[in-house]
């Protein structure tokens, strides 16, 4: 088999030790394995980097072993090495023969000098540091919205009603009476009062549905520690927000450019570009994107039978919000993406109509990011107009299960 780097090394990462194994190919044609190991604290790693260098290694492979691989690849990539980031459920070591040594010899002597790692995508330091803000900041809304349904049961216990009188109960209303309660106030009238004048529920409705039982005390005592997580989970979103905008220079032009599509909006575009990068040259065609972000159906054949058409997992923190995109884009009125979902609903369901409606939003930022152009939409009749022989033979099968017997000649130019 062709040898492509013939001096790289195969580095097995762990908690608290790196064990590189560098293949060398000598003058005669003789290859020399060396194997050591190193800590991984940062002057370990840069003794690592210079044994790499003395060694002539060019080209390192990795596995993705949780948050472990970082520290290696940002000091490893300072020194102008090129680095591969391997999948480690593409690259398992034959069964029989686990051991650290063994998985770095594997990496770098069987795979990674004859080409056979796959790289996974690794995007820049300034979109990773976006890409960890946004994480971070979907991470504290789950939370806060763990923290609002606790809030939802407590007043249940209590056999208070008022998220069903109240949509939102982190509103203006909701949020003054659930202050009054925590402050010990129980009079279903005086909480009533509390709330805004446009308010849609009836005084009547909302009193009934604030008289309940808050007592004993352990229940004020849970409504005011849930509001005040959920006060310092949105002081700490704000926090982020403004970091992300602080950073956000120069994703800006490429974010306005997404949130031109219907269903993205200005957050979503840059959690985006956070996961994908700005830069398309990644990707050599938009199903590499849909592939590596798990928006296509896999490849499961044998025997010449489909035995699954099921979503690959991808990326997960992309596809959740693609996802959510394309259920807002699916309302938008006299638009391509709303007449494809409702185009697929009707034989595919609901749920594979909206992921494909994603993979077209995926589609189209793909080449809005690499050509720098626009977001054109291709209009509601696009389909129609795309067949038109089909669609006229489909009105008339239409018109002849009605009973009519029709014959239809073209209109002149």
């Amino acid at each position: 088999m062709e040898v492509l780097h013939p001096r790289c090394a195969g580095l097995d990462v762990h908690k608290q030790t790196v064990v590189a194994c560098a293949r060398l190919a000598a003058a005669g044609g003789e290859v020399v394995r060396e194997v050591r190991t190193f800590g991984t604290t940062t002057a370990s790693l840069l003794e690592l980097a210079e044994w790499l260098t003395e060694n002539g290694c060019t080209h390192g492979a990795m596995e993705a072993t949780g948050v472990y691989w970082r520290p290696v690849w940002h000091i490893l990539a300072e020194g102008g090495f090129v680095l591969v980031l391997a999948n480690a459920a593409h690259v398992r070591n034959v069964p029989g023969r686990k051991t650290d040594v063994s998985d770095a010899a594997w990496l770098a002597a069987e795979l990674l000098a004859h080409g056979l790692v796959r790289a996974s995508f690794v995007p820049g330091p300034a979109t990773q540091a976006l890409r960890a803000l946004l994480r971070t900041r979907k991470q504290l809304v789950r939370e806060k919205a763990a923290h609002t349904q606790r809030l939802r049961k407590t007043l249940e216990d209590a056999n208070i009603k008022l998220d069903a009188v109240l949509a939102n109960l982190s509103g203006t209303s909701g949020r003054a009476m659930l202050e009054a309660l925590t402050a010990g106030e129980t009079d279903p009238a005086k909480l009533a009062v509390l709330a805004h004048p446009r308010l849609a529920a009836t005084p009547e409705r909302l009193r009934e549905a604030l008289r309940g039982r808050v007592t004993p005390q352990h229940r004020f005592f849970l409504l005011r520690l849930h509001l005040d997580q959920i006060d310092s989970l949105d002081a700490a979103i704000g926090r982020i927000d403004r970091e992300v905008d602080a950073g956000l220079a120069p994703f800006r032009a490429a974010a306005e450019l997404l949130a031109s599509i219907p269903g993205i909006g200005p957050l979503a575009a840059q959690v985006i570009l956070a996961e994908i990068g700005p830069d398309m040259g990644r990707f050599p065609t938009a199903g590499h994107l849909l592939s590596w972000a798990g928006s296509c159906p896999r490849n499961d054949e044998s025997a010449g039978k489909r035995r699954s058409d099921r979503l690959r997992k991808g990326a997960p923190w992309l596809k959740t919000t693609l996802v959510q995109c394309a259920w807002a884009a699916s309302r938008k009125k006299a638009s391509y993406l709303q007449a494809q979902f409702h185009r697929l609903r009707g034989r595919r369901g609901p749920k594979e109509a909206v992921c494909a409606v994603a993979a077209s939003i995926l589609t189209a930022a793909y080449h809005m990011l690499k050509d720098g152009t626009p977001y054109q939409d291709l209009g509601p009749d696009h389909f129609e107009r795309r067949a038109k022989q089909a669609q006229a033979r489909r009105l008339l099968r239409r018109l002849a299960d009605l009973g009519y017997a029709v014959e239809i000649t073209p209109a002149a130019a």
